[in-house]
């Protein structure tokens, strides 16, 4: 069996629940789970397929000089894919066959970006789409890096407007063997959905893989710091927590509002979120005790805090300026040539 037919993907946005799955879908037998290589990341912008904005060497250059290249080629494209096919199927295949098992997963949240690539690259692999509420996405996202400021996590990554509209192409045109599943979904009933995936992985169900937290993960790795490490089993506790949020806070409705309006209903029917259901949690729901919630502080939480804080207070500062001549003469003074 080639690795072609042994990669398995994971396809989600960060915060959309994909470390939650890739630990339930390792805890089996036949699947070996590797959280975030980021391999496929660089592969895809070497300057072929897409580039990089800044790079230790002129990126513009090399891109234009590959793509002459690979148009020499006697395969043209066929022979570049091949190309980098032949890295990424050492690499996986040295990792996956000490373990006998008949998977590699890889769950890098970054894929669902170059999607268009990895199709082309992988064709016969598998891919697990995973979708969550773009509402629950971004709340997550702002309460986990920014100390649930919407409007800096917004303006530092605008998660939804960067990866809502390049999954839906991918969910739409299925250039690739897929299954689809909604993060609310696989909460609520776990058993079912992992059943179903595993029927398109043409694997028998396991009990394991439900109680994923009873098994410790072979390979320790990026991911949810914090929620998938306090469970054993998958939890619908932080389903709504959105619509909780966005109901006392009106600012941040007034943003999330904004968002959402930006983005083609057309793309968030086909994440399984239309625009006339979108709203239904947090119009419909009936919140007892709404107001600030108080968030226990532990070493990860207070890390972020900090991080986020400095940001703020650094930027347009003195200190940014001197931070930049030092980063810039660091550069000078590493640099090989």
């Amino acid at each position: 069996m080639s690795m072609q037919e042994r990669m398995l993907f994971i396809i989600g946005t960060p915060r959309s629940g994909s470390t939650m799955l890739e630990r339930m879908l390792e805890s089996h037998s036949e699947i070996y789970g590797r959280p975030e290589p980021h391999l496929m990341t660089p592969l895809a912008h070497l300057g072929y397929w897409a580039n990089v904005d800044k790079a230790p060497f002129d990126h513009v250059l090399a891109a234009e000089s590959t793509r002459q290249f690979v148009d020499d080629l006697p395969n043209t494209e066929a022979d570049y894919y091949d190309a980098c096919r032949a890295y990424a199927d050492t690499l996986y295949g040295r990792m996956l066959e000490p373990t006998g098992k008949r998977y590699f997963l890889d769950k890098t949240p970054a894929y669902g970006l170059v999607v268009p690539f990895l199709a082309k690259l992988y064709p016969q692999a598998k891919f697990i789409v995973l979708t969550r509420h773009p509402l629950g996405i971004f709340s997550s996202f702002a309460n986990s890096f920014f100390d649930g400021d919407y409007q800096l996590a917004q303006e530092y990554n605008p998660l939804l407007n960067r990866y809502v509209p390049v999954m839906a192409w991918f969910l739409r045109e299925q250039p690739v063997p897929m299954i689809h599943v909604r993060y609310e979904d696989v909460t609520s009933e776990p058993e079912k959905k992992v059943r179903e995936i595993l029927d398109f992985l043409d694997l028998p169900f396991e009990e394991g893989c439900v109680e994923y937290g009873r098994k410790q993960p072979e390979v320790k790795g990026l991911g949810d710091p914090l929620g998938v490490k306090k469970h054993t089993r998958p939890v619908t506790t932080s389903i709504a927590k959105w619509a909780e949020e966005l109901a006392y806070d009106q600012t941040k409705l007034a943003l999330m509002e904004d968002v959402i309006g930006q983005l083609d209903p057309e793309d968030l029917k086909t994440w399984g979120y239309p625009v006339d259901e979108l709203w239904k949690p947090l119009h419909e729901a009936d919140f007892k005790d709404i107001g600030p919630k108080k968030v226990r502080m532990n070493k990860y939480r207070l890390q972020r805090k900090l991080i986020v804080q400095s940001r703020v207070a650094i930027k347009g500062s003195f200190l940014e300026g001197l931070l930049r001549k030092v980063r810039l003469a660091c550069d000078v003074l590493l640099r090989e040539y």
